[in-house]
């Protein structure tokens, strides 16, 4: 995706929601939803119409996200748990973590929210078909359904962010051109 097809969506507040198309964000402008902020110097031509692509848009009035349940999945769970060992607390990448059901399968363990943790091979290894009372190990944290997750992050590369960006994202580290 070239940056000419990225728009970037801002809140009410100026602050970055997501990424979207520019077929999007000229069905949003349309539509009375966004103003636009920053323009690419691409045009889109109709017959009787010459309009400048969107680069950065800003919604007109505040939304509020439908709470939704968390999504159970592999990558919410070590997010839960910090991404650590819930036995030994050893701080894992994503890469290395195993889930553990606490309570095993075998014995009638489901996989939830309430009984899978995250845990590195080490300690899953050694727990393997029992519970952690029978290995001799304790839970860290006890597995718990979350209500809710953090921020959603945007990633974008440094070398691919469009200049009409800049201003309104924010760096964690030094921009280099």
């Amino acid at each position: 995706m070239s940056a000419e097809n990225r728009t970037l969506l801002l809140s009410q507040g100026y602050e970055p929601i997501k990424v979207i198309s520019w077929q999007r964000a000229i069905a949003l402008l349309t539509l009375g939803k966004v103003e636009v902020i920053e323009e690419y110097d691409a045009e889109l031509r109709a017959v009787s119409l010459v309009i400048k692509v969107p680069a950065v848009v800003r919604l007109l009035r505040a939304f509020r996200r439908h709470k939704k349940p968390v999504k159970f999945s592999r990558v919410n769970i070590a997010a839960r748990d910090r991404y650590r060992c819930q036995y030994c607390d050893r701080k894992c990448a994503l890469s290395e973590i195993t889930y553990d059901h606490v309570l095993p399968r075998s014995r009638g363990g489901v996989t939830s929210w309430e009984n899978i943790v995250s845990a590195c091979v080490a300690c899953n290894s050694r727990k393997a078909n029992r519970t952690p009372t029978e290995a001799g190990m304790a839970l860290r944290t006890a597995p718990v359904r979350p209500q809710w997750m953090g921020a959603v992050t945007i990633t974008v590369s440094t070398r691919s962010v469009p200049d009409a960006w800049r201003d309104y994202l924010y760096w964690t580290g030094e921009l280099q051109d």
